[in-house]
Parts: C-alpha cells; structure tokens; sequence
C-alpha cells in the first residue's frame, strides 16, 4: 500500500466505525512499543492527489492551538459539503455545474490621485518588509478601486488574490463589480452555496498545481469561511471591513476570527496582508499606530462628494410635543416626504428584527418566554407567531396571559413594524425590507439589493446588513431610528460597536451628487459617541476608548480567554463554575474574574455561567492555555464538573 502524502484523505478504522481521517504528515521516527502496539494501519487512501495544501494544514495546526480546539474540530469547519465523511466522489446526479461567467470584462477605472498615492504608500509598505497595512479611508472614498488595482497587480505576476469580506450580501453586489472586471477568474465562495456548490468550488481549487495556476491566477472572494479554500500561489490578502464582528466564528469551534487566520494564512504563503476598513478596530488601529502595521489613511471621498451632514433628532422633546407618529418624529417624516419628492432614496435602520423585542401582559407584567431559554419571546406579526432568537423555538402568539389572564400590548419595535408604520405614512411608497427574517432565501440577499439598486424601490428598511460596504448612488436620506440600544450595552466595545455601525450606515448616504443627510433619533443628543459620529471623529472616538482599556486591562493591552460551562442543572454548573474560577485563581491569582451569570442565563434547555481570564501582553500564552487546559481538565474529572460542557474562548468579541 502506498504511503499517503500529508493532505490526502485516507479511510481509518475509529471503534467499529470507518471514517475519513486527513495526513498531516508522514515520518520514520521510533514509535514506543507500547503505543504501536494500539496502531491500527489505515484502510485505504481516498485522493490520487492532496486535497489539504501545506499552507492550509499549517493553518489548522496553528488554529487549533491558538483556539484551544481540536484539529479534528478545524477540519470539519475547513472541509466543506462532507468532504470530511464522504469516501468517494459525490455522484454525478449531486454535482451542480457552476456556470462561468459569461458578461463583458472591462478596464478598471483609472486612479483619482488620493488613491494612486494609497497605492503607492501601501505597495512602499510592502517593499520595505511591513507585510501588513491597514487602509483607513472615509466610507466611499474609492476602496475597493484600490483592491482591484492591487489584485490586477498580483495576477499580471501569476499570484492568487484571496478577498474576504463580512457579510454574504457585501459579497453579492462586489461579485458583480468584481466580474466586470476579471470575468472568469473571480472565484464565490459561501456559505449560502449548497453544499455540493461548495464541495465541487473546493476540489476544483485542490487539483490546481502551484505550477499551473502561474498561468491562468484567479481571485476568490468570500465571507469568513473563505479563509479555508485551498488557494495556491497567494500574492495578497484582502481583508475588508476588517472591523467586522462577523469575522468571528461564535458556534461551534474551531471560534477563530478570520482576520486573524487570514494573516497567519498569508505568512505561510509569504503574501502581503492588507485590511481596509472606514472605522478600524482599536486592535488593528493600536498596531498601525506603534508601527507594526503599516498605516495608510484616505480622508476625502471619491469624485469629490462630501461625507453626509448627521443631525440629531432629541427623542425627548419630540414626545413631550406630542409630534411623535409610530416610531418617526414630526420633523423625519417631513424629510422623508422631501426626498421622496424629489425621486431619491432613503434607508431606515433597525438593529432588531421582528415586529416588537417583546409583548408584555398589561396586569402582571409577564411576557411570553422560551421554553427552553430564558428569554421574552420575539412577536413576528407577519407569519403570526412568537420565535426565539436564541434557539428558533416558536408559538402562536397568546391571546390572553397564561399566569393572569391579564391582556398584552407590545413593547419597543423591530423592522418589521418599521415597514408596517413607514408603508401607512407613504402609502404610494415602495419599500423593502432587508433583515436575517427576508433573506432565508438563497437569492433574497442579490434580489433586495438589486431591486434598491435599480430603483425598484424607494425605502429600505434595515438591521446592520444595510451598514456593510454596500454602494447606492441615489441614497439620499439615512435614519437612524433609536441610536441608544447601540451605546447603552453592558460591553467593553459598546462604544466602539455604536461609532462603527453609526459610521458606517451614514455612509450610505450622499454617495454620489448631492451631499446626503443621516438623522439619528436619541433620547441622549449629549453622549459621547453621537458626538464623534456627528463630526466623523474616529481619532476622538480611538484615544478615548485606548484610555479606558488600558486603564482597566481590556484589549490591545490584555487578551482575553471566555471560559463558559453549560450543564442542564442550575446547580451543576453552578458548583462546576465555582471548581473552575478557584482552580484558575490559585495560578493566574487577579487575572480571572469572578463567575458571571449572563444577561440570558439558559439556551436550549442549558444553564450557563463565565469567567474571563485577563492576560497581559508579553505573557506566554502558549503556557497559560496549557494550565487553562489543565484546569478544564480537572474540573472535568470531579464530582461538581461531571458532564458539564466547559468552551474555551480566545480573543471573545
């Protein structure tokens, strides 16, 4: 039998079971004789060739470390379709053909000076050693004509370009900008592809030799999971809005952030790395600033238009002046009806699905929960039920209260109910509404946004899907419903979180022509990060925030590890919890926190409890997971820690 190279899959015997197995590397070192004698030879190689280049298992070895997951976790997350437990080619009936683009291919537009000077700055970057940039430019100063630049670069000298961005729908309206452009070589990969989509993009690249793609380089493009695609050849790594919070995998592990992957990718290829974005993350923009990135910023937008005007709309006074409807102040639904006259668009922001967060009884005061989490349900009034958004447990939604028989009424407001209350106001407007309840849809995400594109519609309702990176020349009013719940969360990153999205999804407006307006409804016209929206203020917003986090041990200045313990029993996991942060506290002493019980304290029928563990930069890593790993492990084989699930969280965001 043939020696299997590192990177092929092979068939394995596991207990009574056959499951495929990937080589990580071959070796004729001694072996004790006691542990070969538990060997079992392997049943047969699966790939005439690799299916997992060096570069990608160098990166599983390292997130797995660095994550504290197993590889085995790495793999199911890198190998798509069931590549990991298919044993033979799919057949041929499962394979979907993947129609090459067919359209146009065009020149890229020509360079306005500001940008030709980034490309300079970021190509000077490069060549003197500084493998890294970050690219700070204002929303739509021409970005992504940058990376098209950049990318014909690398593959006029046969280099491979991976391009990742946040959300599947930024990706849907780059593909088409990207397509005109290098036809065929733009290469779609997501998670909204079927698996056998996404199995055949996979094999398709494995086979590619670093030899044979010299002569014919491409470009993937891709959200997170694009990091695991088997590109041979990278010249660059584009990470864009590399703010994103969305390029963290939360569940389950491997719980690797993409940007983080995507430059340890990029070292193993020896490729540059470049992170665009208009409002850095204070990590990212912490490294530019001490040097160990290189920092190239654009401050004016393209083809000379103005960043929008933000004006503040006192949610206080409107009330008190009765010149409230719905959601919408007196003085915004004028606006609207101004730039509705005048054939432009307009974008409503939300930050919660649904019709209402929540109903409430008007007697005792008791919303509807989940059954299995503890939670108020979400009232979606269209499809006429009540859904969890922790665990998709649903129900009709409750005539009469169950503990009173007391009556509901609803309490705050979702988009959905912001289309409803928008439609009765503009009864003649069209309106659409782009949020995770309109998009199940595998083509919903490229229909909404082709539809606003083409002024097929006039209002856009919206969560932080309409903030990212999308283009829309004739936005010409952006609103804000409620900026408070942005700020007003029980988090480190709270304000860093509002500035992003409120910069971002002003961005949208204004982007082309007239110079657009963004209203932000508030309740608090004087917090801070109003303030530094209002005069697109991120060098405020950064020194304020580094402060803090300096002073009390937050990141760039400490990593964090999120140890969190889930067992069906209140009190298990409640001792298990206690095991665990004495345990902690007798190594690590100040560092770990005390036990916390989260604001939703049981998902899917399971209790949960925290701890953090602060570590200062400088520190060995490496060891301090070694000995977290070691208390997981004795907590594990105790009484109190008995089936309690323990999930180790690098770098929790």
């Amino acid at each position: 039998m043939s020696i299997p190279a590192p990177g092929s899959r092979v068939l394995v015997p596991l207990m009574a079971k056959e499951v495929c197995g990937v080589v990580l590397r071959t070796h004729t070192e001694p072996v004790d004789p006691a542990f070969a004698a538990k060997i079992r030879p392997f049943i047969r190689v699966l790939d005439e060739a690799p299916v997992v280049p060096r570069e990608q298992l160098a990166l599983w070895q390292w997130m797995s470390a660095y994550y504290m997951c197993t590889l085995g976790e790495v793999m199911s997350a890198a190998l798509p379709g069931g590549l990991d437990k298919r044993l033979t080619d799919p057949p041929k009936r499962r394979r979907t053909a993947i129609p090459p683009y067919t359209g146009p291919v065009e020149p890229a537009h020509s360079l306005t000076p500001a940008q030709q000077k980034s490309v300079d700055e970021i190509e000077g970057f490069w060549s003197s050693g500084k493998d890294i940039v970050l690219l700070h430019g204002v929303t739509s100063s021409g970005k992504t004509d940058i990376y098209i630049h950049l990318i014909r670069s690398q593959l006029e000298q046969g280099k491979n370009v991976l391009y990742l961005v946040p959300e599947i729908a930024l990706t849907t309206q780059l593909t088409s900008r990207l397509q005109h452009v290098f036809g065929d070589r733009l290469i779609v990969y997501h998670s909204r592809l079927t698996d056998a989509e996404r199995e055949q993009r996979y094999r398709e690249l494995s086979r590619v030799r670093p030899e044979s793609a010299a002569g014919h380089p491409y470009v993937v493009i891709g959200a997170r999971s694009a990091v695991f695609m088997p590109v041979p050849e990278i010249g660059i790594v584009i990470v864009d809005e590399e703010h994103e919070p969305s390029y963290k995998q939360e569940e389950p592990a491997p719980r690797y952030h993409a940007r983080s992957a995507a430059i340890m990718l990029a070292k193993e290829h020896g490729a540059k790395v470049l992170l665009g974005t208009a409002t850095p993350s204070l990590e990212s923009y912490y490294l530019a600033q001490k040097g160990v990135y290189g920092l190239v910023e654009i401050t004016e937008r393209f083809g000379g238009a103005e960043l929008p005007e933000i004006r503040l709309v006192d949610l206080r006074r409107q009330y008190e002046r009765k010149e409230m409807y719905g959601h919408f102040s007196d003085p915004l639904i004028a606006q609207i009806r101004r730039v509705l006259a005048e054939g432009k668009q307009v974008i409503l922001f939300q930050n919660r699905r649904g019709y209402a967060p929540q109903i409430q009884c008007t007697s005792c005061g008791q919303p509807p929960r989940c059954v299995q989490c503890d939670v108020p349900m979400t009232l979606h009034l269209r499809d006429k039920e009540m859904r969890c958004h922790y665990c998709g447990y649903h129900s009709p939604i409750p005539d009469l209260c169950p503990h009173c028989g007391g009556e509901y009424k609803t309490i705050g407001f979702g988009t959905e109910r912001i289309e409803d209350e928008i439609q009765t106001f503009f009864p003649d407007a069209r309106v659409l509404r782009m949020d995770l309840d309109t998009t199940r849809n595998r083509s919903a995400y490229q229909d909404i946004i082709n539809a606003f594109a083409n002024h097929e519609c006039d209002i856009l309702v919206g969560t932080q899907m309409v903030t990212k990176g999308l283009h829309f020349d004739d936005v010409r009013l952006v609103a804000v419903l409620n900026a408070d719940p942005l700020f007003n969360q029980p988090d480190f990153r709270a304000y860093e979180r509002a500035y992003q999205m409120l910069e971002q999804v002003a961005g949208r407006a204004g982007r082309k022509g007239t110079r657009g307006e963004v209203w932000i409804q508030t309740f608090d016209t004087a917090n801070l990060v109003l303030q530094m929206v209002q005069h697109h203020d991120y060098a405020s917003l950064y020194n304020h925030q580094i402060a803090e986090r300096k002073m009390f041990n937050y990141p760039p200045f400490y990593r964090l590890i999120r140890l969190q313990l889930r067992h069906a029993k209140q009190q298990q996991v409640h001792l298990a919890a206690a095991e665990l942060q004495t345990y902690l506290t007798r190594i690590f002493g100040p560092r770990v926190s005390g036990v916390i019980i989260p604001s939703v304290e049981r998902v899917q029928a399971y209790y949960i409890r925290e701890l953090t563990l602060r570590i200062e930069q400088g520190a060995n890593m490496a060891e301090a997971k070694r000995r977290v790993r070691e208390a997981i492990a004795y907590v594990s084989s105790v009484s109190s820690g008995k089936n309690v699930k323990i999930i180790a969280d690098v770098d929790p965001l």
